[in-house]
């Protein structure tokens, strides 16, 4: 696995829907884009997936392929294989990065997550989402803060990685 994405930016997207990416997202997209050279934009694929879907989830070209090799691997003809081919090939948006860094996102992705004049993007590992910015305050991360203030005040999160069974 090459590096990750981490971080969080608030940038402003223009009446375009252009947008810069953070430049530590495009070294990753670089480096995991296997076609990229020197002078070349790299690639990537926005899934923007169903209606409960409240982001657009950005995927280097090497985590797409591993994802597209998973849903390969399902039996042809078999529901979930159908399912995962609509949700993560046919609900996307295959782009690149243009030669000033930003990423133009179409009206309709825009409109799905209600983007307008701000986008909030955080790393997520191998991908990186990209939100409203009201909409990621009021549901991630209020949710993320309410399981938090439930756990004790001396809890350490890294705990986690030792739970197989996940929380």
């Amino acid at each position: 696995m090459g590096r990750r994405f981490r971080g969080e930016s608030q940038l402003k997207v223009d009446a375009k829907g252009r947008v810069s990416i953070p430049a530590s997202f495009r070294r990753v997209l670089e480096e995991c884009d296997p076609n990229w050279t020197e002078g070349l934009n790299p690639e990537l694929v926005i899934v923007y997936g169903d209606h409960r879907r409240k982001f657009l989830e950005c995927y280097t070209i090497e985590a797409i392929e591993e994802v597209d090799s998973k849903i390969d691997a399902k039996p042809r003809g078999s529901r979930q294989r159908r399912i995962l081919q609509q949700l993560f090939q046919g609900q996307s948006h295959p782009t690149n990065v243009d030669e000033t860094g930003r990423l133009v996102l179409p009206a309709k992705l825009r409109q799905k997550i209600g983007l307008d004049g701000q986008a909030f993007f955080i790393g997520a590992g191998d991908t990186f989402q990209i939100w409203n910015p009201e909409t990621f305050e009021r549901e991630e991360l209020a949710k993320t803060e309410e399981f938090l203030d439930e756990l004790p005040e001396d809890f350490d999160p890294l705990s986690f990685l030792e739970d197989e069974g996940g929380a």
